[in-house]
C-alpha cells in the first residue's frame, strides 16, 4: 500500500444532515465521523440525551431510531440520516407526560436523574411493543442501562405501573394532567 496518501487530520468533509427528531424535521451541519450523541446534544440542543461511558455500556445515551432502542454514543449520525429519532424530550405528547415518565416520578424510578433519560426511552420502547410486560420482561428490557442509585426495584415498579396506566388496569388513568414545559426551547 506504499504510495497512498495518508488522510489529513481534521480533513473530514462536512455535509448537511437531516432526520426527524421527536416528530420534527431537523437539519444541521455534521462531519462524516460525528456520533449521533454529539449531533443531538451539540448540533440540535437535545440535552436530555446524556453522555455517560462513551463505550456503549451504561445506556445513558439511549434513544429510539424508528422506534427501536439504540445507543447514540455508538451510532454514527450518517448511518441514521433521514430516519425517525426519538429522544427523552419526544416521549411526552405535548404537555402530557408519557405514562413511564409519570410513573418514574410517582414510584421513585429516578434518584440523581443522570441515567433516567436512557431508562425512560428503553422503557417506553418496551411498553410500545408490549404494553403488558411481565416483571422479567421489564428487567430484560433495561438490562443495558446502569443506575448507581436505585437498585432497579423502583425502575421496574415504574414500568409495571406505567403498564397498568396504558392498559387501564388498576384504575390508572391513561393520560396525565397537562403541565407547562419547563424548557420552552423544546416545547411544542
Amino acid at each position: 500500500m506504499a504510495g497512498l496518501p495518508l488522510p489529513i487530520a481534521g480533513g473530514a468533509s462536512t455535509k448537511v444532515w437531516s432526520a426527524t427528531i421527536n416528530g420534527k424535521n431537523q437539519q444541521c451541519i455534521i462531519k462524516e465521523h460525528d456520533l449521533l450523541l454529539d449531533v443531538l446534544r451539540d448540533g440540535l440542543g437535545s440535552l436530555g440525551t446524556k453522555r455517560g461511558c462513551d463505550m456503549g455500556t451504561c445506556g445513558c445515551c439511549s434513544i429510539l431510531i424508528d422506534g427501536k432502542p439504540r445507543l447514540s454514543c455508538m451510532t454514527l449520525a450518517v448511518e441514521v440520516e433521514g430516519r425517525s429519532i426519538t429522544t427523552v424530550e419526544g416521549l411526552s405528547d405535548g404537555h402530557h407526560l408519557h405514562p413511564i415518565q409519570t410513573m418514574f416520578a410517582e414510584c421513585g424510578g429516578s434518584q440523581c436523574g443522570f441515567c433516567t433519560p436512557g431508562f425512560l426511552v428503553v422503557s417506553a420502547a418496551l411498553l410500545d411493543t408490549n404494553p403488558e410486560p411481565t416483571r422479567q420482561e421489564a428487567e430484560d428490557a433495561i438490562e443495558g442501562n446502569l443506575c448507581r442509585c436505585t437498585g432497579y426495584q423502583q425502575i421496574v415498579d415504574s414500568i409495571m405501573e406505567a403498564s397498568k396506566m396504558l392498559t387501564g388496569i388498576g384504575g390508572q388513568q391513561p393520560t396525565t394532567r397537562p403541565a407547562s414545559d419547563p424548557n420552552p426551547m423544546f416545547g411544542g
